[in-house]
């Protein structure tokens, strides 16, 4: 598959693996609302792909796989409810579209790996992280709430525990603690984190594919629904209402610790 449904997403292959790369060194290869789209949109595209066994995701530039949202975006993509409940929304699909993707999904960690790409981490099936890797959720130093559906994944990892070391202490893990929390599937010296992905790519694409989607859809269903009203879910957009992250996203752009008002 050569298309490409987002300029900073870049689409290749090597035989029956499939590889997605974020492409904005420049920034850590953080997303912004474009970007979401186009992951929902590329994930989507290669869970149709018959041919395809694996897929590999990955960060350009190897100092990051992902380093979360873009904050400088933050100013006009959500700046408001309104604007927050579309972005939210995007989010939520690029995210979900990684966990229901037919084929079996590895996150190749490098890197900073924080916020949202943390949590794109944890959507994938497998995470072969580097040994000084970052891993960790910064929602707490913006005055964001983390969304219940991506909370759920981690629970499920780690144990609710850890969700509140990473969501309200606020810890960022290496590689190492990040493997022995149940973060990682693997961890690796970092050198060599991209060839123990391929590799377990080829183990994964070595067996049958109808065994591997049949085993992935099982997991997923005996894991079971998150219970969570509509109300609820709408509710976690409402941090953009509140004085704390307006004067965190300014703290954030002006280099400077936010002063929290807890309003």
């Amino acid at each position: 598959m050569s298309e490409q449904y987002h300029p900073n997403l870049k689409i290749s292959r090597d035989g029956e693996i499939g590889y997605v790369t974020f492409d904005r060194p420049e920034v850590r290869n953080a997303f912004n609302l474009s970007m979401w789209r186009g992951l929902q949109l590329t994930l989507d595209a290669l869970s149709a792909d018959d041919t395809l066994r694996c897929i590999i995701l990955r960060g350009a530039g190897g100092q990051a796989f992902c380093a979360g949202a873009d904050i400088a975006g933050f100013v006009t993509e959500r700046a408001t409810p309104e604007a927050e409940e579309i972005y939210a929304l995007a989010l939520h699909e690029g995210m979900q579209a990684i966990r229901n993707c037919r084929h079996p999904v590895i996150a190749q960690i490098n890197g900073f790996c924080l916020g949202g790409g943390a949590g794109i981490a944890t959507m994938c099936d497998f995470r072969v992280g580097g040994e000084n890797i970052s891993f960790g959720i910064t929602a707490r130093n913006l005055g964001v709430w983390y969304p219940y559906a991506e909370i759920d994944p981690i629970i499920q990892m780690a144990g609710t525990g850890v969700v509140a070391e990473i969501l309200i202490e606020g810890r960022i893990f290496n590689g190492r603690e990040a493997y022995e929390k149940g973060l990682l599937s693997r961890v690796v010296p970092d050198a060599e984190v991209a060839a123990e992905a391929e590799a377990l790519a080829r183990r994964i694409a070595s067996g049958s594919p109808l065994s591997a989607r049949f085993h992935k859809a099982a997991i997923a269903k005996l894991r079971g629904p998150l219970p969570i009203t509509e109300l609820e879910d709408k509710a976690v957009s409402d941090f953009t209402r509140t004085e704390d992250f307006q004067n965190a996203r300014n703290a954030f752009l002006a280099k400077r610790k936010p002063v929290w008002s807890a309003r």
